[in-house]
Parts: structure tokens; sequence; C-alpha cells
């Protein structure tokens, strides 16, 4: 069973994991996107559906896994780690939790659309950050001038649908070409954008790979609509 998918970007080796984070060994250093912490006591203050409130337990957990399993010395989040501000003030055990995977290691936020201003919580707090050759945003660059080689981003949430054996199957994924790569959503309650939607395949060049997560790491080519 494959556990992740080796590629180089920029020069840099990294491995798109099953779980959905991505890391750069060479630098002990995982990334993950899209946390959403929060979302089912968001969607309940304002009067939503109410949502079983586990979200933010699954989600710790299966970061928790993560950091057992690479010992980084580094995380950065990118973005849109709590579903608003609000939701940044977390119920006394999981803020506890999320204090004790991030002592003794470097953290770094990033700020997103849904969370973009200080929170409450330690480690450091950027718009943007510039490790070695890659450049790690909350959503990617776009436009004439095209992405920052060795750009990192989320935002997205891409989501690779298709039929397998007669059945549907839909599955978060990274999405790479030979500037980006657009990481999955990693928190529990997070829909997804299908991969070829207009807003993801324009991004992409020609070529690219997404990365199924899941049970394995599958690696496919992209559809281009």
């Amino acid at each position: 069973m494959s556990e992740a998918v080796d590629f180089d970007l920029a020069g840099a080796r990294l491995s798109a994991r099953a779980a959905g984070t991505l890391w750069w060994p060479e630098m002990r250093l995982l990334c993950v996107s899209d946390l959403h912490l929060g979302k089912s006591e968001r969607i309940a203050r304002r009067g939503g559906a109410l949502l079983p409130p586990y979200e933010v337990e699954d989600t710790l957990a299966r970061l928790d896994a993560e950091l057992a399993a690479l010992e980084p010395e580094a995380v950065i989040c990118l973005g849109d780690s709590f579903d608003d501000l609000a939701a940044a003030d977390l119920p006394e055990a999981a803020a506890l939790w999320l204090a004790r995977m991030m002592a003794g290691r470097r953290w770094i936020w990033i700020e997103g659309n849904h969370d973009p201003g200080p929170v409450a919580v330690g480690g450091e707090h950027r718009a943007e950050w510039q490790h070695g050759p890659l450049a790690f945003h909350h959503i990617a660059a776009a436009g004439a001038a095209g992405p920052v080689s060795g750009e990192v981003s989320g935002h997205y949430h891409p989501k690779a649908r298709l039929v397998v054996k007669g059945q549907a199957l839909s599955r978060p994924c990274f999405l790479i070409d030979g500037a980006r790569v657009v990481m999955p959503a990693f928190g529990t309650y997070t829909g997804g954008l299908g991969w070829t939607d207009p807003a993801l395949a324009g991004l992409m060049a020609p070529g690219a790979r997404a990365v199924l997560t899941g049970p394995r790491a599958i690696c496919l080519p992209l559809p281009r609509r």
C-alpha cells in the first residue's frame, strides 16, 4: 500500500501523502491546508444546521497521527485553519491538544480567507512564507505572469471525481505540475471543487497530475476539460 507519491518541485523533493499532508523530508517540514477547525460550531452559531460536533477532534487526531509518524521540526498550515476568527476560540480540551502538538516545533499559520487576521493561538502568523525554493500561500497566484515557481497553496479543496467499476468515487486530491502544488483540504467538514472545474484547470499546466488521498495515495493524470 502506497503511503505517499514522491515528486520534485523547484528542486525540492516532496511527498504527497495519502493522509492529505505534504512532507518535505530534507527540511523536516510538514504542510497541511484548510483544517477549518470549528466549522460545526460556526454553522450552529449562525443558525444553520446542527452537525455532529466532532470534526475538531477528528481533524486534530488525524494531524496528530501524522506528527507521530513523521516527527517534523516545523509545521505550516496554509490558511483557513479555523472556520472563522471566532472559531479559533477552541474548547479547552482541543486547545490543550493543539498546544501539545505545537510544543517543541516551529509552527506557522498562513492567513486564509476564513481566518484573515491574528488569532489567539501560539506560533507564527504570516500572510505568506518563503522557504528555500518554495513559496507557501493560501490561494494560488493567477494571471498572465503565471505562477510563482515552487508555489504551494490550498483554498480550493480539490477533489477527484471518477467512476471505478461502475461506482462513483470522490476523494480529496493534490494537484501537481512543474510549478505548483494545490493542496487538498485536511479538515473533516470540508467540501471540494471538482478537479476539472475551470478554476482549477486554468491554474494547472498541461501534463499536471492528481494524487488522490484516502487508504492509499494514487497518482493519476489530471483530466482536461
